[in-house]
């Protein structure tokens, strides 16, 4: 691991640039480091952050030598924000945009939540561009009763933008304790989702209620890890459902840990993607 630590940050980081892309509705932000000749690895974010929320794991996957992208979310981070709504193919599109202009053929794909969701468009869709698919607490569908429930949300952000969404979304994610334990944590975090655009908040919320990506996961021929914490609650039998969905996938628990187990379990996940990479480090 990186000696620096911190798992959020929205500033500028040591050894990348950002790089903006050309998407097909708005200029897509990029975080670019490590080696330029190593494999790729693509990172996206849940709804309501950013790139920032993967400062640990990608600068310790630049130390070992890979070349790591990290996109801001069309709406989020220092993306553009296109006028909604947006479907979550357009989600993936905006991905393959960035490995075009970038000069990548095939990337290894880690996604969380609503980035996760992509992985999986991108997964049955653009398998031939994938070297490998690591999907952290995401489901493939959105039945009836997980679509209702962002409609209070996007009402809420459509009247008074983003604020009103901060401590909600951070204390459905990690509760209070963690949050009061981690102060500085917690404000990075606040930052993060600061940075959201309502109307891109609003466009990614009805992607979601409208992601229907499972028959296509039965598609995937991709290696595919699929990651979930214990206390992600919503989200735990979802996730262990696709195991026998997506074929030859690998399911990872990861015990205590909430909605972002990269941040509040970042030892166990940064294990888990060890050794996940391992695997393909082992073969070359």
């Amino acid at each position: 691991m990186p000696t620096e630590l911190r798992p959020i940050d929205i500033a500028e980081w040591p050894a990348f640039e950002r790089v903006s892309v050309a998407g097909a509705a708005g200029a897509l932000s990029v975080r670019v480091g490590g080696s330029a000749t190593g494999p790729a690895v693509l990172f996206n974010h849940s709804i309501l952050t950013g790139s920032a929320i993967w400062r640990r794991q990608a600068v310790s996957l630049a130390e070992r030598g890979y070349r790591v992208l990290c996109l801001d979310t069309r709406g989020h981070g220092r993306s553009a924000a296109p006028q909604p709504p947006y479907a979550m193919d357009d989600l993936v599109a905006d991905n393959i945009a960035v490995l075009d202009a970038l000069g990548v053929q095939r990337a290894h794909f880690i996604g969380v939540s609503l980035g996760g969701m992509t992985g999986f468009g991108l997964g049955s869709r653009h398998g031939d561009r994938m070297l490998s698919l690591c999907i952290v607490a995401a489901r493939a569908d959105a039945p009836a009763p997980f679509a209702a429930a962002w409609d209070e949300r996007i009402a809420l952000a459509r009247e008074k933008g983003i604020e009103p969404l901060v401590k909600p979304t951070a204390e459905r994610w990690f509760g209070p304790a963690f949050l009061a334990a981690r102060p500085q944590t917690a404000e990075a975090l606040y930052a993060c989702i600061r940075e959201t655009n309502s109307e891109g908040f609003i466009g990614c919320a009805r992607a979601i209620q409208r992601l229907s990506y499972l028959d296509a996961a039965a598609q995937i021929r991709t290696p595919t890890t699929l990651v979930i914490g214990t206390r992600d609650e919503l989200l735990l039998q979802p996730t262990k459902d696709l195991v026998p969905v997506v074929p030859g996938s690998r399911l990872v628990t990861i015990e205590g840990a909430g909605h972002l187990p990269q941040i509040d379990r970042a030892d166990d996940f940064d294990g888990m993607l060890d050794q996940h990479f391992r695997q393909f480090e082992d073969r070359a």
